[in-house]
Parts: C-alpha cells; structure tokens; sequence
C-alpha cells in the first residue's frame, strides 16, 4: 500500500486550471468559443489534371465537385489501411487541401511519389495565411455583430469575401452537433480579427477545452483514434466514402468489406462508471479482449462531470448485454454525439 504522500490531491492551481477550461467548453457549446487553428496545414492542388487525379488518390469524390464545396476523405494504401485524412475544397482553379500539420509532411511525399505523368502542381501554403476557429451556437450573432456579411453556409461550403475591406475565407465545418467555422486570413491581419470577434462576444479557448469538444462531439483524430492499422468501415466515417466514384488506391478493400456487409469492429462512445481508463487500455468481456480505448475525458456537464471514452469495439460485444470492463471501469456502448455534454437550443 503506498504511503499517503503517494496519493495525488489536486492543488490549487490545478483546479483553477479545470475551472477554466470547464468555462472554455461551456462557451463552445452553448455560447461561442473563438481558438486558433495553427495546428492545420493547406497544400494547393493546381493544374488541368488536378481533379482526375486526386479523384484517384482518395476515397471521397472531387471529380465533379461544385465550386466552393468541399469532402472528407482518407488517403489509403495498397491494403485498404488508413495513411491519413483530409479536407479538399474546389477553388476554381486549384484545389485546397487541408489537414493536420502532423499529416502535411506525409501527405507531401505521398502525394509527390504518384504524380508522374500528371500535369498537377503541388504548393505548400504554410504561413500565406492564418486559420482562426469559432464555434459555438451563437457563432452566427458573433459574426453579424462583428460586421460579418455572408450567407447561411452549407457544412464543406467555402467562401471567399472580405472584412473591413481584408480579404479571407470563410468555411464552415462538418460537424453535425455545434456549429462551427475556420476563418482564413493574412497572418498580419489575424489579431486584429480576433479583437473583433472577442469584441462581438466570442470566448478564447485552449487546446484543452478543444480536445473536450471534440471527444464530446465523437469526432476521431488521425494518430489517436485513427492509426495506419485501421480499416475505413472499422472508423464509423462513412462521410469520408464515396462507392460511385471508381477507381482509387485502396479501393478493391474498401469495396470488398463493403459487399460482405461489415467489419468485426467499430469506433463508438462509452460510458464510463467508475476511474476514467487511459489511452491504449484494452477492453474486456467475460474474460475476453474485445476492444481498446483510444481517448478519454471528463466532460463538465450540469450537475458535475461525465467521465467518457472512445474507442473501438466487436460488434457482436457492443450487441450484448454483458459487462465491458477496461482496467477498473466498467463501460457501456452509447450513441454519439455524446449529447448530455451538449445543450439542445
């Protein structure tokens, strides 16, 4: 038994800390919530046989993607395992591609390594512009109030305009439970649009409160809950597939898991009752290993805090109705979003 000097008891500092962030996320959720998006990167895709090809490269369809819409979609190898992901946007005379910056460097080389005989143009736009996030369900009376014109946009739909006589562009996310945007800006106008923004009534946040939103909203992240091993179907991101669009490396798997109708496994949410299990804890039924944890959270909720997990799952476990346990917790499969973490207006 360890000595009571071992047990941890959080400080004060620590608790301001959790205060703090536990505010950040209430403002992404039921307010609006204004963060830097520094850790995205954009690579421009010109050239007359831009679309042909990346159509080939991944597994969503840009071949007949209207203009100023955009896909989500992975790129694939050989075998049908998932080498990254990525936003790609039709600006008329290139595409955008955005992704993770922990991403760029390998899609760079990848993208590089099959263009042969392709005339396509491959441009890294790091540091041409500055990308700010605001999300929040008052997100719409931030940017009217801070003079903001634009139209309702559809989710993946990308518009060019300016603010106070400044270009940028404005794009609105997919994600289905809060409303969000990423507003794209020169780097030397970028505080001056933050100012605005908080001005109009928009909470900075930290990466904290972010990584809170983004597992309250069950939205996986290339690296963590998405790794090289893993199979599309085994994700839940049918968003990212497109079965019409023919031909694209990876394909020939990804249409076979698809004609037999399912994978083993599958990304979900838990509920989780008791300790919250760390990253990388393998899931057990009846003795058996049927899963893993890939991201875990307390989510500030009314009444106190929500301990969750994401991660993977059998099927025929999640279908039953014995226990799950993963180190000293017990968990249960729920539907995401995890909507007790966010206000229904």
């Amino acid at each position: 038994m360890g000595s009571p000097a071992s047990i941890h008891h959080p400080c004060a500092a620590e608790t301001a800390e959790s205060a703090v962030t536990a505010s950040e996320f209430a403002a992404l959720v039921s307010g609006c919530g204004l963060f830097p998006l520094s850790s995205r990167a954009q690579i421009s895709l010109s050239g007359k046989d831009r679309m042909r090809w990346l159509n080939g490269m991944i597994t969503n369809k840009v071949r007949d993607l209207p203009l100023g819409e955009g896909v989500y979609a992975f790129v694939l190898n050989a075998q049908g395992h998932i080498l990254g992901d990525l936003y790609a946007y039709n600006r008329g005379e290139s595409l955008l591609v955005d992704s993770d910056e922990s991403q760029s460097a390998k899609l760079l080389e990848i993208f590089r390594r099959h263009i042969i005989m392709d005339a396509v143009r491959i441009a890294n736009l790091e540091g041409q512009w500055t990308a700010i996030g605001i999300a929040g369900p008052k997100v719409g009376d931030v940017l009217r109030t801070a003079q903001f014109t634009f139209q309702e946009l559809r989710p993946l739909q990308l518009v060019d305009g300016a603010w106070q006589k400044l270009p940028l562009s404005l794009a609105r996310s997919d994600n289905p439970a809060v409303e969000s945007y990423q507003i794209w800006i020169a780097p030397e106008q970028a505080g001056l649009l933050r100012e605005a923004l908080t001005s109009a009534g928009a909470t900075a946040v930290g990466p904290a409160a972010l990584e809170l939103l983004r597992i309250a909203c069950g939205i996986p992240r290339y690296g963590q809950d998405i790794r090289e091993r893993d199979l599309p179907q085994e994700t839940e991101q049918l968003r990212a597939l497109n079965f019409e669009k023919g031909c694209y490396i990876g394909q020939e798997i990804v249409e076979r898991i698809r004609s037999r109708g399912k994978v083993h496994r599958k990304f979900t949410g838990f509920e989780v009752m008791g300790s919250l299990p760390v990253p990388g804890e393998r899931i057990h039924c009846e003795g058996k290993e049927v899963g893993e944890v890939t991201s875990s959270a307390a989510l500030p909720v009314a009444g106190g805090n929500q301990p969750v997990a994401l991660g993977y799952i059998r099927r025929e476990a999640a279908a039953t109705e014995q226990p799950l346990q993963a180190g000293e917790a017990r968990l249960r499969v729920v539907e995401l979003p995890f909507m007790a973490a966010i206000p229904q207006r």
